[in-house]
């Protein structure tokens, strides 16, 4: 486990991780610093272009993705192959039938959380039906983890403890405003304050794992250039999209992305790089 381990700090994901940990220090002092100009400076109407797009959709990649997730790690129990897409149909159906009822009641939220969930497991058992999902057993694992430990217990417990006002409902004067390293508290969150960290950018980092897969293929691959450019640009529009509508400060998207490629690099170091220490 020593050799293992000594030689992980060689890897360029190890070096990578450290200057993950170092931009996420600095950016989180300066953005300690000018969170709040920086949010006034970028603010625009919550209701126009890309910052409203981020809004409404920024979350939906990422439901269908754990979706995928948990329908690989479910139908990957059974031998027979075709058997082990009857659970992805069935929550194929549930989740349009989500949609569907989000289309009746008017309820856009509702909509998109099922069409996401409705529409990726249906697509995705399509395109791999005649696929053994079994060899697919250790993605699915990371992807479920890095579900929970990430935008479920990281983001939520945060904001419920830490309970920072967002920008958007500060009152004329900035008075609520607090930076990341002094936040309200409990009390502000158990009100419904919940701005640190955000959630949208956790869950539009959520493709990390992706990067796994596609890791070891040369650097002039298009399906690496295309995954790396779709996984990245994904998580920073989000990211910002949060920014400029009021929803999050620069830091509450900084501490979600941050602790999204910590996180990530931490489940390949265990499943990828020591697949013995399973």
């Amino acid at each position: 486990m020593k050799e293992s381990e000594s030689d992980f700090r060689q890897t360029g994901t190890f070096k990578l991780l450290l200057m993950i940990i170092i931009i996420w220090g600095v950016l989180a002092i300066i953005f300690g610093l000018t969170d709040l100009e920086i949010s006034i400076a970028s603010r625009i109407d919550i209701h126009q272009g890309w910052g409203d797009f981020g809004a409404d959709y920024g979350e939906v990649p990422g439901y269908g993705f754990i979706t995928i997730g948990v329908i690989l790690l479910i139908g990957g129990t059974a031998t027979n192959i075709k058997k082990q897409k009857i659970f992805a149909l069935f929550l194929a159906i549930i989740g349009l039938g989500i949609m569907i009822y989000g289309i009746i009641s008017e309820s856009s939220s509702i909509t998109r959380v099922g069409g996401g969930i409705g529409i990726s497991a249906l697509l995705f058992t399509l395109i791999f039906f005649n696929r053994d999902w079994k060899q697919y057993h250790t993605i699915a694992v990371v992807i479920i983890l890095f579900a929970l430990l990430f935008p479920l217990l990281f983001v939520q417990l945060t904001k419920l403890f830490c309970g920072r006002v967002r920008f958007r409902n500060l009152s004329e004067g900035f008075i609520e405003y607090t930076p990341w390293f002094a936040p309200p508290g409990l009390e502000s969150g158990l009100r419904g304050n919940a701005s640190f960290p955000s959630g949208h950018t956790a869950m539009g980092w959520m493709f990390l794992p992706l990067l796994f897969i596609v890791k070891d293929r040369k650097s002039t691959d298009p399906v690496k250039i295309i995954t790396y450019i779709g996984v990245i640009g994904w998580g920073l529009f989000v990211g910002a999209s949060r920014v400029v509508v009021g929803a999050h400060y620069a830091s509450d998207v900084l501490f979600a992305a941050g602790m999204g490629w910590v996180l990530a690099i931490l489940l390949y170091y265990i499943y990828y790089y020591r697949p013995s220490s399973r």
